[in-house]
């Protein structure tokens, strides 16, 4: 493998040739600036993360002890707290935490609505993310269940009048409730025009026009004031267009000559570069920042066919408007990128040390992720992203305020090398393990001037409780586990600490992935409880989904839901440290089938296309054949649930083996017309199979029930071969103190 070394770095040719060729160029920074300082940062940070990954294991071992010495009463949360707080896992509470974050911009600091969460690896789905900022209602209701599908179920051919009359007719409505009339209602307006600064509507009862009850929801229009092309409106600082066409299939056909109805959707996106990706060697790696790359420089583009026709994708242009009075208004066309690296226990051995350990993977996105957003910063790109030159980096599986302060200490290194002025770099802090849940408002203040961004990723954080308490005992079913007090106190806690701390204007409190694309009808009614709870994000898995999530936003008024809530306190934290333990007894033998049938299912489902294909995110059909969307946080769940379950003899291994057996057979039905697949029944000794294997089979042993060091062992076994299989994978090859 050919390396150039650089200072304490041999870096592989193709990652040297990359940054320094395609991504340096037009930032200002040299390549030897660059790798010279990389160098440093990880000779001055590899020891620090290494004694951090130690402290993990210190801390687990310490748990594991508690939860299995003599006595143990897991009924007793007092006396565990006590203990957690004696071993350093609960640190001391701040007394008072204010966050002093600046230069942030509004998609984050003032505008409530939906993020998408996208694998920067696939260029398609980055661009349709990006683009997301804004999405038709009327495609969103006709080709979702979120309007009902009549006897004949999903429209497949052609255009369906009655159901798309049914959808014009359900928008209609949902802009009365929003952006009401003085007197009737938008179904019944026959023309929109712009007077003295007014929206007016004349209906067709030949009375006087109609304006709207609330005149500042007008924002602007595009076209001549007695006959626009698109009206603009606001609400709760989202905006919908109402777009005229009367030539339109659409547009004759309406009284008002409406083509169309178009909602701000996705104000922002993290472009992933961690659980949603398949990136396990120097050439994943480049793939990733390349595609950063194109979105910072605004040059990204996807050619694809659909309907016969070559389609190209590139980022949308911003929006333009006249203003109400008469001036100009520009509207972003595009969401506001964070990305997401990965997390301080992976390794990459894209660059490995003078004596040839890999580094660590998150130093190197660190570096590389922000230097690319150099070309927004500098005004070079044909494309805006922060407004307010700032770049975002969202950062996951931190585990407590010691790996926050870390984070937030590479940051600063990283922008001394690119000559950034301080907390340039802002950070999104992914509350989803078990500790940092626990110390969340230490975490946030350990990164007081940096931080934009907490989030209850649940599906990550149930992984985590599950290892937590591993040695306890049998864990609840996972579908009983949103009921258990841990997580209805992880829930509140994080609003209400994120706005004890001075979250509120200034910050993102997020809430978790809806993981179920095809089900936009719960969606509706399930995902309004996010805004409710005084989250003014939440994720979603499509554009469409964006949109329709948007409408939430515009129901409840985050805002105001934030300022009612500002002095409530955090749920107690015994909620929290309650172990969501069960007694098997209570189960029958076919509920213990199903439950384990239910988990190995959906592992084989999402690692075959991990390991066969390199795709790190998919909709898996569960075993009803309702597609979920499956990533490395829902595999961490199942792994680690089937993992405990083994270990407590709820079930046995041979249990175990017989349900892979049969879930193998399905996923292959599932998967029959996929091009390209592998079948894992008739490949039982194939990498895809002996990796759900060993994370069933080692689960209890894997740091933090991480799938990680699994998944990439054996996708470099599909990729290179059966000499690939006794290779040490990167992750593991870093000895921890």
């Amino acid at each position: 493998m050919s390396r150039r070394t650089i200072g304490q770095l041999r870096i592989h040719h193709a990652l040297d040739a990359f940054v320094t060729h395609e991504v340096l160029p037009g930032t200002g920074v040299s390549a030897d600036r660059f790798w010279m300082g990389l160098s440093d940062i990880v000779t001055h940070f590899t020891p620090k993360i290494l004694n951090a990954l130690a402290r993990r294991r210190l801390l687990q071992q310490a748990v594991d002890h508690l939860l299995t010495a003599p006595g143990f009463d897991p009924g007793d949360v007092g006396a565990q707290i006590d203990l957690l707080r004696t071993v350093g896992y609960l640190e001391r509470e701040p007394e008072s935490v204010s966050i002093a974050t600046r230069d942030v911009d509004a998609e984050i600091a003032r505008i409530a609505g939906p993020q998408l969460v996208v694998p920067v690896t696939n260029a398609r789905y980055a661009l349709n993310a990006a683009n997301a900022r804004w999405g038709s209602l009327y495609d969103a209701f006709y080709g979702t269940d979120a309007e009902p599908y009549d006897m004949q179920g999903v429209p497949t051919a052609g255009y369906d009048t009655q159901r798309g009359e049914r959808v014009i007719r359900r928008v209609r409505l949902l802009l009365d409730e929003i952006m009401p009339l003085t007197r009737g209602s938008h179904a019944d307006v026959a023309r929109y025009r712009v007077e003295d600064g007014r929206l007016t509507a004349a209906l067709d009862d030949g009375a006087p026009p109609a304006g709207l009850r609330r005149p500042a929801q007008f924002a602007g229009f595009q076209g001549p004031p007695d006959a626009p092309r698109v009206v603009l409106l606001r609400n709760h600082g989202l905006h919908l267009e109402l777009r005229f066409d009367p030539t339109s299939p659409i547009g004759s056909r309406d009284r008002a000559g409406i083509s169309d109805v178009i909602a701000e959707s996705a104000i922002s996106t993290i472009m992933d570069c961690e659980d949603s990706v398949s990136a396990v060697d120097v050439e994943d790696k480049i793939q990733v920042y390349r595609n950063w790359l194109g979105l910072m420089q605004g040059t990204l583009t996807a050619s694809f066919r659909k309907g016969g026709r070559l389609l190209e994708r590139r980022l949308a242009p911003d929006r333009h408007y006249t203003a109400p009075d008469g001036t100009p208004l520009v509207l972003p066309g595009r969401s506001l990128m964070l990305i997401r690296n990965v997390g301080h226990h992976m390794f990459t051995d894209a660059i490995v040390d003078t004596g040839g350990h890999p580094v660590p993977e998150g130093v190197l996105d660190a570096a590389v992720t922000a230097v690319i957003a150099l070309h927004d910063l500098r005004g070079t790109s044909r494309t805006t992203n922060s407004r307010t030159g700032s770049i975002y980096i969202v950062k996951p599986k931190m585990h407590g305020p010691e790996e926050v302060a870390l984070s937030d200490a590479l940051f600063a290194r990283v922008e001394r090398v690119l000559g950034l002025g301080p907390n340039t770099i802002k950070m999104g802090i992914m509350d989803e393990e078990r500790r940092t849940s626990a110390n969340l408002a230490a975490c946030i203040q350990a990164a007081r001037e940096r931080v934009v961004f907490i989030n209850t990723g649940f599906l990550d954080r149930t992984g985590d409780e599950i290892h937590y308490c591993m040695q306890a005992g049998p864990v609840v079913r996972k579908a009983d586990m949103r009921a258990e007090p841990w997580m209805a106190a992880y829930e509140q806690r994080n609003v209400a600490i994120g706005l004890a701390c001075g979250l509120k204007d200034h910050a993102q409190i997020g809430k978790g992935m809806w993981a179920m694309p095809d089900r936009m009808a719960d969606m509706m009614t399930q995902k309004i409880a996010h805004p409710r709870a005084g989250a003014n994000t939440g994720w979603v898995p499509s554009p469409t989904a964006a949109t329709l999530h948007a409408l939430h936003f515009h129901f409840v008024d985050v805002a105001t839901v934030q300022a009612r809530m500002e002095n409530v306190p955090p749920a107690a934290i015994k909620g929290l440290m309650t172990l969501p333990l069960a007694d098997p007894a209570a189960w029958s033998a076919a509920e213990r089938r199903a439950e384990l049938d239910n988990n190995l299912q959906g592992i084989l489902g999402y690692v075959v296309r991990w390991v066969d294909m390199g795709i790190g995110c998919s909709k898996v059909p569960d075993l009803d054949d309702v597609g979920l969307m499956e990533d490395r946080a829902t595999l961490r769940i199942s792994s680690q649930h089937v993992a405990n379950w083994l270990h407590h003899g709820v079930v046995s291994q041979d249990e175990v083996r017989a349900s892979m057996i049969r879930m193998a057979a399905i996923v292959d039905g599932q998967n029959r017309d996929e091009p390209g697949y592998r079948p894992l029944a008739d490949n039982a000794g194939g990498p895809a199979f002996r990796a759900a294997s060993d994370l069933v089979f080692k689960g209890v042993t894997q740091p933090n029930g991480y799938t990680e060091s699994t998944l990439h062992r054996w996708r470099r076994v599909a990729k290179d071969g059966a000499a690939a299989a006794n290779r040490t994978v990167p992750e593991l090859d870093r000895a921890v103190p």
